[in-house]
């Protein structure tokens, strides 16, 4: 009988519309469940706070005034706006702004498309394709030292394999790659693609395994062509794949400095001198803090905006399924 007044003072705390002892229960799991969540976030959080959040409020703070850095903290002094100002009037600012737009315009198109070309080689009946995969994936887990030593002797305008190649075919004329101005940002523009088109590679044959197979099936039914059933089937599936490199590649790319500093520190002449480097140079061979700082947050809100606009053009082009 006790079991049964329970049970009916129950059904009549539910009709009233109150909580029962089951539910009291069940609504704190949430919180609960919550809560270790955030205690697992925590750490990285907490990273990210001290190594990211923190360093870019600084620069921020920095980025107004003018900053003997040998003076130490007693070397800052307050000028407001005045080195936004000079970074509009910079002749070199807008060299190098110029320089990188080149730099990102070539690499992130011919990356997304050479990858796509070769996840669609990789994703056939290919012998060794296992190891095929692998290889093109290197450049991307590779030492950027290693890389750079690398390409630095397969630049080399007298001993380089490349021009020696170039020499056998007849061409008299070869070019003098990182040690000329006309043809440095060319050299790192195919040093970036050949670093990217593996990792691209890797991540489309991840998507083009989530396409129907069935799909395929009805276009062949229908006598579609192969690029007919790429174009119609393969590439929408792929939008979203194609939007996140891209998204990423800008990003990155943007932040190009590793193998710029490495193999032509901005050279020959500023024929090389992208965004990042030439905020490199004022914050640690010039001095120039504050100068710099503004310079880098600059950098920052244009790439967040573009980013935005990625994120909003996305919405007529990308096909989520």
């Amino acid at each position: 009988m006790g079991t049964s007044s329970e049970t009916l003072h129950e059904v009549s705390n539910i009709s009233q519309g109150q909580p029962v002892e089951g539910r009291r229960r069940t609504r704190r799991l949430p919180r609960t469940s919550a809560w270790v969540g955030y205690a697992f976030i925590a750490p990285n959080f907490l990273g990210f706070a001290i190594f990211t959040l923190l360093p870019l409020i600084f620069a921020l703070v920095v980025s107004f005034t003018q900053w003997d850095v040998t003076s130490g903290l007693e070397g800052i002094h307050w000028v407001g706006v005045q080195n936004f100002i000079d970074l509009l009037r910079d002749a070199n600012f807008w060299e190098s702004a110029r320089i990188t737009a080149v730099y990102i315009g070539f690499s992130i198109p011919l990356t997304l498309i050479f990858g796509l070309l070769a996840a669609l080689a990789l994703n056939g009946p290919v012998f060794g394709r296992a190891i095929l995969r692998f290889i093109f994936f290197m450049p991307y887990i590779t030492n950027s030292v290693a890389i750079a030593t690398i390409w630095l002797l397969l630049y080399h305008p007298t001993y380089g394999p490349i021009n020696a190649a170039l020499r056998a075919l007849g061409l008299q004329n070869v070019p003098g790659w990182l040690v000329s101005s006309q043809w440095a940002l060319p050299a790192l523009i195919v040093l970036n693609i050949w670093g990217g088109v593996g990792y691209n590679a890797i991540i489309y044959l991840a998507a083009l395994q989530e396409v129907p197979q069935e799909l395929y099936e009805a276009a062949s039914i229908d006598g579609a062509s192969s690029w007919t059933r790429f174009h119609a089937v393969t590439l929408p599936f792929l939008t979203p794949t194609i939007f996140f490199l891209l998204v990423t590649g800008f990003i990155g790319a943007s932040q190009g400095f590793g193998v710029i500093n490495l193999m032509t520190q901005g050279g020959p002449g500023r024929s090389t001198t992208v965004l990042s480097y030439y905020i490199y140079q004022n914050a640690f061979q010039f001095y120039h803090y504050g100068y710099a700082a503004a310079m880098a947050w600059v950098m920052f809100l244009v790439v967040l905006a573009l980013t935005m606009l990625l994120w909003r053009v996305q919405r007529r082009g990308v096909f989520y399924s």
